[in-house]
């Protein structure tokens, strides 16, 4: 009876619907609906899909994209209609009969077109590389979507001469967004912003000359490619090989909507994508990024910030690129405006007045000449031994950093009082630009009685099927309940914390609005329990383990106690989402204290001490070995006394404490961070986390950045410097100070205050030193560390 009914219902919906298709090829006459989601064009391979995405609520284009089952954010490579989206009503991509491939907006409106004729037949191929091809029978191709670039190259799609890539215009709006990778009059391929300000240039540096940043006018090709293998050349003679360079991946060249580009690469559609390369390692340097009258700060942990000026207050919270508006009005009465310094901040280019080796007064003095004159900016140029000025009329591409020397001073009121803190307005956690609505009439469709009759029976006949499939769904999820509740209470006696539902601690992070921090694994956000405790939930990328998989490492971890790791609170494990539960460390990351220099030389061995207490307790203490295997700044986090606790440990990274060559699925850990073990495929042993901690020791010592050269100059070469890694800098002024007894100190970072004891420096530059060695045998156990520093 039930197959009965079924069929009748089939038979039904077939006469009251018009039958739609799906095919990698077409001829004329073919059409895609956007009110069916089976009408999409695959590639041969599976790879890519071609059909109407949503962009909004009741917005469409017509698109191409990676196939990635069940994934909510597909990953686009192509749009055609990206600034001018159509209904989800009657709207059809089609090819007419005189061979031109037109979208139709509602049956209505004519979108976009190709432009193409033919009275031959057609063919519409989406191919295995990813291009959208109209083609005659005989092959001769009409148009293809690989000459049409948005912000996308695929592995061997060539960017055409007089064609850009453009970013889109927010991470969840794809309409045309400010900046561009193009080529400039003189040949050289440049990415540019152009938005709401004043145009320009920032990748290469501006300031370079063509042949200084490697590049070269003299070829009128224009052309950019990027190979299967991560191999990227241009015509102006920039190369560059991805990091996963050799191996053929699914690889996509991408403009972002920050402005940087990117190369993403993963291995197949169960994986995710990871940035292999990128054109610009500091985001704060892309022009434009936090709008006008604000400045941008990069903090390793948190990410970029935003954050209006004193005095200012931010004009659209949706959208920083609006940058933010002056509370106060200048005069141009000299006597009523005061300087306020704001140090390491640079605002790059609209210099209104630059003048060389001036005096702070002098360049104080133009600028209260000009009524229109928001500051000044006041560097010393170390390489000529003077004092430049910069005045300013606008205040554009500002941003924070430790490594610029210089300082502006802004221009407000005398009379008003403006708080010094630049953190009035950042991230906000809210997308850029909202979902696109579109409101147009629709034209009623003509349908005859009978038509009307057979769609009313199959709407009554579904009714009753779902009815009955709804009471007998009842009957098993209350048994399902059941069980469900006894194994919950099982596994929380099991594991010893609270299992938490998805609802709970998405409520509890406010819909995880508060980023603290992100990394490899996953992003970590702030959040307020139902018991008012303040905690941090990490939500896991990699969300491939099963259940039982997950909660067996989860049990092990939380079994873990130790006054150097992080206490687990809890977990989630719903459907695909993981979700960890820490508590919370109110002086965030040591990697956020050492840029800012709050740490002082006696916090800075107690946290040498503490960390290296932490790692000997995984690597020889506890039951199950754990190997960390991304020992850095940002994964060793303060509490209120700055006592160090090591976080994102454990999950994956269960070994065999009898399995001396321990091989992992891929590479893991941070450039800079990385012992020599990774990178030479050696057996992977506890005496990677001894290299890491080793490098991180150093860096605390020093204040340099591990994975950046540091700039020397000696000898013959003094003009123009050399680059040396840490380790290797650190070793030769051991070498040439071994004669001194305060070698030491020419390593130290000067800019941290307060006293310090040279013998226990002393120690833990040698401690780090025996980390670092290339040798694995050759560095010390955690446990050694922990008795040398001891001693002291």
């Amino acid at each position: 009876m039930e197959l009965r009914v079924s069929s009748t219902l089939f038979f039904l919906l077939l006469l009251a619907f018009p039958f739609q298709f799906s095919s990698s090829s077409s001829t004329k006459g073919f059409s895609l609906s956007v009110e069916n989601p089976d009408d999409v064009i695959l590639s041969p391979n599976g790879i890519f899909t071609a059909g109407f995405y949503a962009v909004g609520e009741n917005a469409y284009c017509f698109s191409i994209w990676f196939t990635e089952p069940k994934a909510q954010n597909l990953t686009v490579v192509w749009m055609a209609n990206l600034n001018q989206p159509v209904n989800g009503r009657l709207s059809t991509l089609s090819i007419d009969e005189t061979g031109n491939l037109i979208l139709t907006d509602a049956r209505q409106f004519k979108i976009w077109t190709t432009d193409t004729s033919s009275s031959s037949l057609l063919k519409l191929v989406l191919n295995n590389n990813g291009n959208l091809v109209l083609h005659e029978k005989q092959g001769t191709v009409l148009w293809q979507s690989f000459d049409h670039p948005i912000n996308t190259l695929l592995p061997g799609q060539v960017l055409p001469k007089d064609a850009s890539l453009v970013s889109s215009r927010s991470e969840t709006n794809h309409s045309s967004g400010f900046y561009k990778l193009f080529f400039d009059d003189f040949n050289v391929l440049r990415l540019a912003f152009d938005g709401q300000d004043v145009p320009s240039n920032y990748w290469p540096d501006p300031w370079l000359k063509n042949f200084e940043s490697g590049r070269s006018s003299y070829n009128g090709s224009r052309n950019v490619v990027l190979d299967a293998l991560g191999y990227f050349s241009s015509s102006d003679n920039f190369t560059f090989k991805t990091s996963d360079y050799g191996r053929v991946l699914q690889r996509r060249l991408m403009i972002d909507y920050d402005g940087n580009l990117r190369v993403y690469s993963r291995e197949s559609a169960a994986d995710y994508w990871y940035v292999s390369w990128q054109a610009k390692s500091e985001p704060c340097k892309i022009h434009g990024i936090c709008g006008p009258n604000s400045m941008c700060s990069n903090d390793p942990y948190s990410g970029r910030k935003c954050s209006c000026l004193p005095g200012y207050k931010v004009k659209n919270e949706s959208d920083w690129s609006y940058g933010c508006e002056a509370k106060f009005n200048i005069s141009c009465n000299m006597n009523e405006s005061r300087f306020q310094l704001i140090s390491h901040v640079e605002f790059y280019g609209t210099d209104f007045v630059y003048l060389q080796n001036s005096t702070f007064k002098q360049c104080q003095e133009i600028c209260l000449q000009l009524c229109n004159c928001k500051g000044f900016q006041y560097n010393f140029r170390k390489e000529f031994n003077r004092y430049d000025c910069y005045t300013k009329t606008m205040l554009v591409n500002g941003y924070q950093s430790p490594d610029f020397f210089g300082a502006m001073f802004l221009r407000l009121p005398k009379g008003d009082s403006f708080s010094g803190d630049l953190k009035e307005s950042v991230n906000s956690c809210h997308n850029n630009v909202n979902s696109v609505m579109l409101e147009r009439g629709y034209i009623e469709r003509r349908e005859n009685t009978l038509v009307k009759i057979f769609l009313w029976l199959a709407y009554a006949i579904g009714g009753i099927e779902i009815f009955c499939l709804f009471m007998v769904w009842s009957c098993l999820m209350i048994t399902g309940k059941k069980s469900s509740v006894n194994e919950q209470g099982y596994q929380l006696n099991a594991i010893g914390f609270r299992r938490f539902s998805y609802s709970e601690l998405k409520k509890a992070t406010n819909g995880f609005c508060e980023e603290i921090g992100r990394g490899g694994g996953g992003i970590v956000y702030k959040a307020v329990l139902s018991d008012n405790r303040v905690a941090a939930v990490k939500r896991l990328s990699e969300a491939n383990q099963g259940e039982s998989e997950f909660l067996a490492e989860v049990s092990i971890i939380g079994r873990l106690n130790h006054m150097n790791l992080i206490e687990m609170w809890g977990y989630c494990v719903e459907r695909k989402h993981r979700l960890l539960v820490y508590e919370y460390m109110e002086n965030g990351s040591l990697a956020q204290n050492l840029m800012s220099n709050t740490l002082n030389w006696s916090e800075r061995y107690n946290i040498a001490l503490g960390i290296a207490r932490g790692l000997s307790y995984l690597h020889e203490e506890c039951l199950e070995w754990i190997l960390h295997c991304d020992v850095k700044p940002h994964n060793i986090l303060l509490d209120l006394n700055y006592h160090p606790k090591i976080a994102d440990f454990g999950l994956s990274k269960l070994q065999n404490r009898n399995d001396i060559n321990s091989s992992f699925s891929r590479v893991r850990g941070t450039r800079g961070y990385m012992a020599p073990e990774w990178i030479f495929n050696l057996p992977i042993t506890s005496k990677v986390d001894v290299y890491s901690y080793g490098i991180v020791m150093l860096e605390m010592i020093t204040g340099k950045n591990p994975s950046m050269g540091i700039q020397v100059a000696d000898g013959a070469e003094a003009h123009q410097g050399r680059l040396r890694r840490l380790v290797t800098w650190v070793r030769e002024k051991k070498i040439k100070g071994l004669e001194m007894t305060s070698w030491v100190e020419e390593i130290m970072d000067p800019l941290v205050e307060g006293d310090y004891d040279i013998k226990k420096m002393e120690t833990l530059v040698k401690v780090s030193l025996e980390c670092v060695q290339e040798e694995k045998s050759a560095r010390p156990t955690m446990s050694q560390v922990v008795e040398m520093l001891q001693r002291y």
